[in-house]
Formats: structure tokens, sequence, C-alpha cells
């Protein structure tokens, strides 16, 4: 991931309401946060994260608004500044019923018992509080000052209450935001605070961790997986993914597995800061030297070999659009791979736009165009039903030397989507998975039954659900209760019924199921209690367990047993 705010990214602003705001970093473009203002968005290119800014104030009708970096100093000074005064006296006496005092009879501690919270205590009006934010001087400020001189009880508050009086001030005309990088951890947050949390099953951040932990998800650079003398698998390993909450699953799983962001080095961006800002016009405009790269692709597809599948040419580079290579690339990794299943034509994974990666249309230098393998269900199950496992009629040279380049170039097209199909087809029906996530609105009970053969032993079992009931239909049919029963049919010769045994309850070790939800808390002296306006939901359970092999035979155990242990 990128340190600075690079182009063609998107970030997030977080502002003083603490509300999150999205933003492609377009050039030449405005970007808008709503009452707080507006301002070009080249002002952030190039610049660091975790930056507060500022939005200061137009200096004519005709110019823009610019922004302030506001330095660590002042926003450390905010926040240690001292207690304001509990009054204007302190020496003033205090009612000893309610207040702490000292000897003296100055006033150590206010209760707010008698405090009432009425509009009428504050002197300034709307409209003129309206008159002073189109006024907009000290980009709010001096609203803020104003409205506490205004308050004619800001006395009678403690210094608790003062600082939550202050706060909510702050959150509401002070106009800074700050630069956070879109990683799967924020854009999390994003999604439940934001956005419609449904869409991402309510998946929080602290069940995405347990989630990869459970599964044991990891990256190891190492090609193939080695045993070690303990018998400790080392390597990198295959995860079968089940995904319904628009690729945020894949993406935290690719995120620990270091395939999420593009590769970059200092240079590359040394020379992005460098280079100059294009204006959309520009770049979206097609130019001679892309009608040549793609003249070029067609006209280098003539001596491709018929039986053998063709690679892609490399295209030389254009004018600083990134283009697709190879889209059905057959060239994919066999390790530290991520296999989708879907039900749909297409995968849905369109959060992962957000991270440079679209599945539409891939760009060949993503480390997930080689990483990430997608197959229907219909292709798992049955993937002679399927059109494009066939594979299409091959060409001898004499006749497609006689075809037109576009419908060459589709040849070639339709012989490369086949043979990725099929390698990624076989692959996965080969099995040997070292896990398996799922985090899907289908029933869990019918996804393992399908699944299930595909992992290996040891292999991780991680399913999230944002509610227990399917999750307690998996833990009661890999129950200690239904195991035994379905041993004893083993052991009378008889077969078990699929319908009391839809799943073999000898197949998994150690379910568990388990409740993920964190509860913040404000914890203050005297005032610890769980935050009242805290955004509800469901709650978010999780199932793991272990893929084990059930040994075939009678098992006995011989040897000596002694009763009894020599103690001393």
């Amino acid at each position: 991931m990128h340190s600075r705010v690079h182009v063609g990214e998107y970030v997030l602003l977080r502002l003083p309401s603490d509300t999150l705001k999205l933003v492609h970093i377009v050039p030449n473009s405005v970007i808008s946060i709503g009452k707080f203002g507006s301002f070009p968005c080249n002002l952030l290119i190039g610049r660091p994260y975790y930056l507060t800014y500022e939005i200061t104030d137009k200096q004519s009708d005709t110019d823009v608004s610019r922004l302030r970096v506001v330095p660590a100093s002042e926003l450390n000074a905010e926040v240690l500044a001292e207690d304001a005064p509990s009054s204007d006296n302190p020496t003033e006496k205090a009612d000893e019923s309610f207040d702490i005092v000292a000897d003296d009879g100055s006033v150590l501690l206010k209760n707010n018992r008698l405090t009432v919270d009425d509009g009428s205590r504050q002197v300034l009006s709307m409209d003129e509080i309206e008159e002073l934010k189109k006024a907009g001087t000290g980009s709010g400020r001096d609203i803020i000052e104003k409205i506490l001189k205004s308050h004619t009880h800001l006395s009678e508050k403690t210094s608790f209450a003062l600082a939550k009086y202050t706060l909510r001030k702050h959150k509401k005309y002070l106009r800074r935001f700050t630069v956070l990088p879109l990683n799967v951890s924020m854009l999390t947050e994003y999604m439940i605070a934001e956005k419609e949390s449904s869409r991402v099953m309510e998946l929080r951040e602290e069940s995405l961790g347990l989630v990869g932990s459970w599964a044991n998800v990891h990256y190891h650079p190492d090609t193939e997986p080695t045993l070690t003398e303990e018998g400790t698998q080392l390597g990198g390993g295959r995860w079968l993914v089940v995904d319904d909450t628009g690729g945020l699953v894949v993406a935290s799983m690719a995120e620990k597995m270091g395939l999420l962001y593009p590769s970059n080095n200092d240079d590359e961006e040394s020379d992005d800061d460098e280079a100059p800002v294009k204006t959309g016009a520009q770049q979206s405009a097609p130019t001679e030297d892309d009608d040549a790269d793609i003249e070029m692709q067609e006209e280098d597809t003539k001596d491709e070999p018929t039986n053998e599948e063709p690679t892609s040419p490399e295209r030389p580079k254009s004018n600083g659009r990134k283009r697709p290579i190879n889209k059905h690339n057959t060239n994919l990794s066999s390790t530290n791979t991520l296999t989708i299943l879907h039900a749909n034509a297409q995968p849905n994974l369109s959060l992962l736009k957000y991270f440079s990666y679209d599945t539409n249309n891939p760009t060949a230098t993503h480390p997930l165009h080689t990483h990430l393998k997608t197959l229907t269900w219909l292709q798992l199950l049955d993937p002679t039903a399927d059109p494009t496992y066939h594979e299409p009629e091959a060409l001898p040279p004499s006749e497609l030397e006689t075809l037109k380049s576009g419908k060459r170039g589709a040849y070639y097209r339709k012989r490369r989507r086949w043979a990725r199909c099929k390698s990624i087809v076989d692959e996965t029906r080969a099995g040997g998975f070292d896990g398996l996530i799922i985090a899907s609105h289908m029933s869990p009970a019918t996804i393992l039954a399908s699944t299930m053969h595909l992992l290996r032993g040891s292999a991780h079992i991680a399913i999230y659900s944002p509610t227990p009931e399917p999750l307690t239909e998996i833990m009661d049919l890999y129950s200690k209760d239904r195991k035994a029963a379905y041993l004893d049919h083993i052991a009378a010769d008889t077969v078990p019924s699929a319908e009391d045994f839809p799943l073999d309850p000898r197949m998994v070790l150690a379910p568990t199921l388990q409740t993920t939800r964190i509860r913040p808390w404000q914890v203050l002296p005297g005032r610890t209690h769980p935050l009242m306006t805290w955004r509800g939901g469901a709650e978010g359970y999780l199932f793991t367990a272990r893929r084990v092999v059930p040994v075939e035979g009678k098992v006995e155990a011989r040897g000596k047993y002694n009763k009894k242990r020599k103690i001393g």
C-alpha cells in the first residue's frame, strides 16, 4: 500500500462528527464534504496519509478553498487543554448538599443535578449562527467561541458536561478532516457505519479477524508446500471461499496473504509524484497509440500454435492508461491461492474495485490476477453441463489464415477462456485445500456436503453467520451423540440414512460455536457504561472446526496400563 495519496486510489476522510466519506482521487476535480465545504482534489495528491487538514476561507468569490495542515502541537493542545474553571469565581460559595467544597468554601467538584438544558439559555439565535457560518471566518473556530460566550449559564456545567458540550460544537462547526488509507479494516467500518450493513452480512472487523485467524490464512514465499520432521506442513496454502459479502471476506484474506495491493517500489512512487497531472478529458480520450496496440495484438496472433494454449503478447507501454493483459490468463499460481465458489454467472466481488482490481476487467499486474480463481457451483458439481467447460473446435492453421483479424482474435480468446476454466475446475475437483471459509446466505449444511471432500486432513473450517440458527444446525450434525449413533450403524454393518445423517459426523474435530461482537464502553470515574447510541444489528457468530480423515477398519489399543502411579 502506498504511504501517500496517489491518483486513482480511494481514500477515506474522517470528519469531525466521526463520520467517514469515501473519496476517489481524480485529478482536477472538486471534493465536497457537505456542510463543511469543498476543496480541489489536487491538494491531496502526493500528500502523506493520517494528516489532519483544515479548510480555509476563500480569498474571493472566484477563488477556491485551500487546505491548512493542522500541526500535531495544535491537536495535542486541544486534547490536553486544562479543564475550564467551574465558575468565574473559584472561591464562590456553593450549595454543600450538591457540590463538593474545600475547607475554605471553594468548589472542588460541581454536581449537575440543578443544571437545566434549555435553548433559551443560548443568546445567539439560529439566524445569527447561520450568518456566522456564511461569513466563514476562522474555519469554524470563531463560531464555536461566540457560541460558548453567548451561553448565559455555562458556569453551571461541570467540567465533564462542559467538555461534552464543547465537543459537540466542534463536531458540528469545525471544518477539519483526516485522510485515511482505504484498507480492509477501514472499509469494514465504512460499510457498517455509512452504508447498508446487510450488504456485508453485518460482518464487523473483529469477526473478520477471527475468520482469518481460525482459517489459518497466511502467506509463505515457498512455491510448494514442504513437510518438517514433526509433520508440520510449511509453505503456501490453498483456500476455498464462499463469499456473499461483496468481496469483503476475499479482500481480508488477500490482505493477510499479501495479495491485495499492487506491488510498487520507491522509484515508481517518485515518478508518479513528479509526473504532471492530466485532466479527465486527456485521460479518457483514446489515442493513436492505443489503436496501434490493438492492431499489434491482432497481428501477433497469426503465428500462435493451434494445439497449445496461446499466451497474450506483451503490449508496449501506452500513454499512461492501464490496460488488462490476457484477461483469461492460464499461467495461474498453484499455491497461495483463493478459489471462489459462486452461484451466478459472475462472482460478486464488487468491493475489490476499491483496491484497484476489477474481476470483469482485471489488470495483469495485480497479484490477484494469478492467485484468485473463480468457478460456479455448476462447474464444481457437474462440469460437463457447463458450456464453458467444453473444448471449442480447434481450427487448422490453413483455415486460421483465411479468417479476419477480429474473428481470429475471438477464436483465441475463446480458447484461452476454455483453458482457464478447465484448469480451475480440474484443480478444484481434485481437492487438497488447506481451508474452507464460508460467509453465505446459503445453508451451511448444503455447502459442507459438497465441499468437505475437497479438504485435506487437518484443514481449517470457518463459517460466519449473522444469526446463530444456521450454525446450531451444524453443531447438531457434528455433535457427539450423532457421531456415536453413526458409529453404531457402522458397527452393526447397516447403512446410515441420509435423512438422519446429511453430513458424516466423523469428518470434523472440535466443532465450536462462538460469538464475536465487541461492544464499546465509556470508562470514566463513576460513569462506566456501554455506549447507548451504538449501532445495533446482528451479533455475528462463528463456527470453527478441523477436517479429519476417518480411519478405516477397527482401532485397538495395545500395551500395559498401570492404574496406580508411584509417586516419589
